[in-house]
């Protein structure tokens, strides 16, 4: 089987990661490969054309591949709350909190990931044409198979190719340890409009087809799932030996904490709140044309393994 992620070098889906890796999937009963896809969208399609199992990714991203959701399911969540951060060029001297910074500048953000800044900065009042704000791919982002996007987009911004970028913790980590950038929104801990920490979240998805035809697998893999979660919070430290030869060594110098940091997100529920906010947002971004069910969205017979 195979588990896919858009970013491999990233904190966004490092539960996933850290359950290959660990062998908490194998110790369920299931062989397990890691694999990146890129850019979300593809991760879906490969979901949808069942060319792999599972995928780590932003829950939003499923219409993607499965419009109006039908023909996937999440089984549980990687983390809670959006899960991205603004950095800007670290001479601009923004302030923490200072969405308006962003006027006049060339932002770099993914495919997908990108409708999260879009709609932070519609409910912030920033109209991107007006305040002159330009977001777009970060120039070599998606070359290369060892190309990930966050690192990627620290790198660009070091070499002032953009001015700014949205991406995952580790990009962010990188532009500010380098020094070329400041992390200005944090929406996931309070910056910006407040409904923007529910945007969206990251989870493990599969396809309808896939729990039909293998209840018991997809069972194992919310298990895993969730003993990944109780194993990091019990100890952090085991983040370092999850990168093995996945990371070069200046992120697997960083990853144990920004694991620590993150901990206080790693659940796998998926309240319906949560999901009440996530059709908030794929509805008003277009991503769907009415809101899903929650029984539509969430693989509700693995809910009680969540805990």
């Amino acid at each position: 089987m195979i588990i896919a992620v858009p970013d491999l070098i990233s904190t966004s889906y490092f539960p996933a990661i850290a359950a290959v890796k660990l062998g908490l999937f194998e110790k369920e009963g299931l062989d397990v490969r890691l694999e990146r896809i890129s850019p979300v969208n593809r991760c879906m399609e490969a979901l949808r054309d069942g060319s792999i199992q599972f995928a780590a990714a932003s829950a939003h991203a499923v219409p993607s591949a499965f419009p109006e959701w039908k023909g996937a399911k999440l089984l549980a969540a990687l983390s809670q709350n959006m899960y991205w951060f603004l950095v800007l060029r670290k001479d601009l001297q923004a302030g923490k909190g200072d969405i308006t910074a962003v006027k006049g500048l060339r932002i770099g953000a993914a495919p997908w990931v990108d409708v999260g800044l879009k709609k932070l900065l519609a409910d912030a009042g920033i109209d991107e044409e007006r305040d002159g704000v330009k977001i777009g791919p970060v120039p070599g982002a998606f070359l290369g198979d060892n190309m990930n996007f966050g690192v990627a987009a620290a790198k660009a911004l070091e070499a002032g190719l953009i001015d700014g970028f949205w991406a995952n913790g580790m990009g962010a980590e990188v532009a500010v340890r380098s020094g070329a950038g400041d992390i200005v929104i944090d929406a996931r801990r309070g910056d910006g409009p407040p409904q923007a920490k529910g945007y969206t979240f990251s989870a493990l998805a599969t396809s309808d087809a896939f729990i039909r035809e293998h209840p018991e697998a997809a069972a194992a893999a919310v298990r895993a799932l969730v003993k990944t979660h109780q194993r990091l919070k019990a100890d952090p430290g085991l983040a370092p030996q999850a990168t093995r030869d996945i990371f070069p060594p200046e992120q697997t110098a960083l990853i144990e904490e920004l694991i620590a940091r993150d901990l206080p997100f790693y659940s796998p529920d998926i309240s319906r709140q949560t999901l009440d906010n996530l059709n908030d947002f794929q509805t008003a971004m277009g991503l769907v044309t009415a809101p899903v069910a929650y029984e539509d969205a969430v693989a509700t017979q693995y809910s009680r393994l969540w805990q």
